[in-house]
């Protein structure tokens, strides 16, 4: 069972072809809902309920006390991986539209899966394709959102009930100002009047409501000579059918409402979209994903966390490779010199392969023969095998058959260059043998 239409509709495409989740709360608002007498029953005998949390559904909150102990229960405001944000008005609270953005999802649809699997097991199958069909939609559309609005030139805007903080931070859409939290709290005189006159100044460009939300004083908002736009977001799936394709049915629609009502010039967005995703890219799911520890050339330690601040362009070799790996980097360096400053904005990192030769000195000498913008990555064998694995980067011991010299030997490797934004998160990877002109190409267009 599943509370709101857009945690169900991403649950019904991991069942997709063995069953369907029941929904709780259909065109209602949360705030206000509570079960009716069948659907506690069915709630007593689920196996799993998901819900969002007290936030957004109160009610639900002390009925969810009095369930049976083998009802698994799964709040998802309190998934430890998600990046759940205190609401505006409250920071003791959390904010509940945590799948608005839509990386939140990719965080916890693993976890789902696993669930599934663990409760059904004769359909690990179908429940391990799913995952995969709707991981691949949701990275397209992060990517197409994370580039789309950021080369969008558009207007400002006011919300009416404040939902779109998720989307705000993770896609760089700017909301000024909003008139109430949620509709089950009351309207601030002085909030709604500060935010009228934002609109009789002409400080915004577009008044967003909520579908199925009343707005009891937008007609006061929208007064006659106004020229701010109105948009209505359907945040909840109000009025559409529930199932697997509803949440990119929600998203799709919202993303087009903000764009038309903030009167967003978007042909730079759209030309972002496209480049960001070259034709010859590769769509590989989980890309970078976990943590490591690992350390550079100079004796310095290499996380995750570290690694951000820039474009990283990570390639996996070895300092004894005799003729692939300095191609590639030879490749690598020509493209940014071709770049000229706009260089500054990527790190390239060389992660070895083949720790036990590549300790932290040779990797010194490595990095000095090729460029000083190189970082030269090494770590335990077993790190090494994690973050290859996480990149899903390939690699194995060659031993030739006339030698006695057990150094002696070749690495068969991965050889392809992995792109990451800033924040750590896979775009694309380029394939050996492309062009410096071509690659330079591609790495321009995530120039401001």
């Amino acid at each position: 069972m599943a509370s709101i239409k857009p945690i169900h509709s991403i649950i019904a495409g991991l069942m997709e072809d063995a069953e369907t989740p029941e929904l709780l709360i259909d065109d209602q608002i949360p705030y206000a809902y509570s079960p009716t007498e069948e659907q506690l029953a069915s709630m007593r005998s689920a196996d799993i309920l998901f819900w969002v949390g007290a936030e957004l559904e109160p009610r639900l909150a002390e009925i969810i006390e009095t369930l049976p102990p083998q009802v698994k229960v799964i709040e998802l405001l309190s998934h430890q991986g998600m990046k759940i944000l205190p609401a505006r008005t409250d920071p003791d609270q959390r904010d509940p539209f945590f799948w608005l953005d839509n990386r939140n999802l990719l965080i916890i649809i693993d976890d789902i899966a696993r669930l599934l699997r663990d409760a059904d097991p004769l359909r690990t199958h179908l429940y391990e394709r799913n995952r995969r069909n709707i991981l691949s939609r949701l990275s397209r559309i992060d990517r197409e959102y994370e580039y789309g609005y950021r080369g969008m030139k558009a207007g400002l805007g006011i919300q009416y009930f404040d939902t779109l903080q998720y989307f705000e931070q993770a896609y760089a859409l700017k909301i000024i100002d909003h008139v109430a939290s949620t509709p089950g709290k009351g309207i601030d005189t002085a909030e709604l009047l500060k935010v009228r006159e934002k609109i009789v100044n002409g400080e915004v460009t577009c008044l967003l409501s909520e579908s199925g939300f009343p707005a009891r004083h937008s007609e006061l908002l929208m007064n006659k000579g106004s020229s701010v736009n109105h948009g209505e977001l359907n945040s909840l799936g109000f009025g559409i059918t529930a199932g697997p394709h509803l949440y990119f049915e929600i998203m799709e629609h919202n993303t087009n409402v903000i764009k038309r009502c903030l009167k967003a010039e978007s042909q730079t967005a759209e030309t972002a979209t496209k480049t960001i995703i070259p034709e010859h890219a590769v769509s590989i799911e989980g890309i970078g994903g976990g943590q490591y520890i690992l350390t550079d050339h100079m004796g310095r330690l290499v996380t995750k966390e570290s690694m951000k601040g820039k474009y990283q362009i990570v390639y996996f070799g070895y300092t004894f490779c005799p003729d692939i790996c300095p191609t590639s980097l030879q490749i690598l360096f020509q493209a940014l010199d071709i770049l000229g400053e706009g260089s500054e904005l990527f790190q390239p990192y060389f992660i070895t392969i083949d720790p036990g030769r590549d300790t932290i000195a040779v990797m010194r000498n490595y990095v000095q023969y090729y460029d000083e913008r190189l970082i030269g990555v090494t770590g335990s064998v077993e790190m090494i095998e994690r973050v290859a694995s996480q990149f899903k980067a390939r690699y194995e011991k060659v031993v030739e058959e006339d030698t006695t010299d057990p150094s002696m030997y070749l690495m068969d490797h991965t050889a392809s260059l992995y792109l990451l934004d800033p924040e750590g998160r896979f775009l694309t990877k380029f394939a050996h043998g492309i062009a410096p002109e071509d690659l330079a190409q591609q790495l321009r267009m995530l120039l401001p």
